[in-house]
């Protein structure tokens, strides 16, 4: 069990650091280029792993209309609303509106799957956003400032809680991997034709370091990391494994401190202790007795 919280906390921080990561691209690569050369690796990882792992099965035709709805949502505009919304948000501030997407997949859970919403679930989101204002508007109102990179990245946010909850649905008949592979091959041929049309001038890098950290971490963040979180989190208590995926957004203000030499401030851990207990005491589910 040991060995699984240590891999399990690799991946938070492989997922902490992507907004870092992401915010370097966004610099070198166009936001929807990026978008659709990420997503181009990522499908080529997961056709490997289908056929190494011999699980590659056909989409029914009843369920071809939500993995093409899932990969345009869930994965095109989840993936270059990330990039767009990082082209001016701070990574650090992106990572906290992030950590608030289980509160919000409840939400949608409960208008369409019917499940219950808790006072304790209402209590912690109003903890969460008074930690959102207290990171976004620095602790005063007047230094309230409407970001458009932050506005993309709410969108990001639903959108992720959205691909949450079509995939909950869809795993109940569909093999995971299946439901991955193809969402993203969806999201992949939409992202195409916008790759070269939503941004003007059209920016790519020729720097060998550039494109090696886009592979890496479309590779690792998104193809090992998940592979090694979904192998290990059926060996410890799943509750106690989704607390550790709050840790994000301090693995991104880490990565922010060093790579970005950006400081990280009183308010923005104030605010981030404010998030990750909403939202901890919104998901985590208590044993009786």
């Amino acid at each position: 069990m040991q060995k699984a919280y240590i891999w399990l906390i690799f991946c938070v921080v492989v997922w902490g650091s992507n907004f870092v990561f992401g915010k370097i691209l966004v610099q070198d690569f166009s936001p929807a280029l990026l978008t659709s050369l990420r997503l181009l690796f990522i499908a080529l990882l997961l056709v490997a792993i289908s056929a190494y792992t011999k699980r590659f099965k056909l989409v029914k035709k009843a369920d071809l209309f939500s993995i093409i709805v899932l990969g345009v949502i869930g994965v095109f505009i989840n993936q270059w609303s990330f990039f767009v919304g990082l082209q001016t948000a701070d990574p650090t501030t992106s990572a906290l509106i992030l950590a608030t997407t289980p509160i919000l997949t409840s939400v949608l859970a409960a208008i369409f799957l019917k499940e219950q919403l808790t006072i304790r679930m209402l209590f912690g989101s109003i903890i969460a956003i008074v930690g959102i204002y207290f990171v976004v508007a620095k602790g005063s109102l007047s230094s309230l400032q409407l970001d458009i990179g932050l506005a993309w990245i709410v969108v990001t946010m639903v959108t992720f809680a959205i691909m949450i909850i079509m995939t909950r649905v869809l795993s109940q008949r569909m093999d995971p991997l299946t439901i991955t592979l193809y969402s993203n091959v969806v999201g992949f041929i939409v992202s195409i034709p916008f790759a070269f049309s939503l941004d003007v001038p059209l920016r790519i890098s020729v720097d060998f370091s550039d494109w090696a950290l886009l592979i890496g971490t479309a590779i690792v963040v998104h193809g090992i990391a998940t592979l090694i979180w979904n192998n290990n989190i059926r060996h410890v208590n799943a509750s106690k494994a989704s607390i550790l995926s709050n840790l994000e957004p301090f693995v991104a203000m880490i990565f922010g401190l060093i790579l970005l030499h950006k400081p990280i401030t009183g308010i923005e851990v104030l605010g981030s202790l404010f998030i990750v207990g909403g939202v901890v005491l919104s998901t985590y589910q208590w044993k009786k007795g």
